[in-house]
């Protein structure tokens, strides 16, 4: 099986099996039915893509319910340090954090069920970020926690002088201070 179980109830990393030769690779980055037999059924219905420089640390977001998304996270090219907050009042693993490298060379990706706070950081210049949502986005629905929180002890793995962060990351509430409605 193609999924590696984490100790977050929900959380798995997918590895896709990869077909290389003298003139490249091919992979499924997803099949349905390959997720379905690993216990997940999420109807995907959006597809995002980024493309960011080194130094970027987008996150932690998470939209809350009744637009909460799940997401399956990957990289194409370049490389980037992906962490999930669980949020889920109620979980054995709420206010801990994941972290995994994602890389174009790696192929890893990271199904993130609903009720996660995501962000990612861009450790290598052009790296090209994509993700599938199971919810449409709904800005009134925004939720996040500072990426900073001392809290969290998230090492971005980017010097602090080289970090490029939106002003709206900068405005999140610490995890003790967010608004969010997932339960587990």
């Amino acid at each position: 099986m193609p999924f590696i179980e984490t100790d977050f109830p929900g959380l798995k990393i997918f590895e896709p099996k990869t077909f290389g030769d003298h003139r490249g690779y091919f992979l499924e980055s997803f099949n349905e039915n390959t997720f379905k037999e690993a216990g997940i059924s999420t109807h995907f219905v959006q597809d995002n893509e980024s493309k960011s420089q080194f130094g970027v640390v987008r996150g932690l977001h998470y939209q809350l319910n009744p637009y909460a998304q799940a997401k399956l996270v990957r990289v194409i090219i370049g490389t980037v340090l992906d962490v999930v907050i669980d949020v889920r009042k109620g979980s054995p693993t709420y206010g801990q954090k994941f972290e995994i490298i994602l890389s174009g060379e790696n192929k890893k990706q990271l199904f993130i069920p609903r009720g996660f706070a995501h962000g990612f950081s861009v450790l290598e210049d052009n790296t090209i970020f994509s993700y599938k949502c199971d919810n449409f986005y709904n800005k009134e629905s925004e939720g996040g926690v500072l990426f900073t929180d001392p809290d969290l002890q998230i090492d971005w793995q980017v010097p602090s002088d080289r970090m490029l962060v939106s002003e709206k990351d900068w405005k999140n509430p610490l995890l003790k201070d967010s608004i969010n409605n997932f339960q587990f």
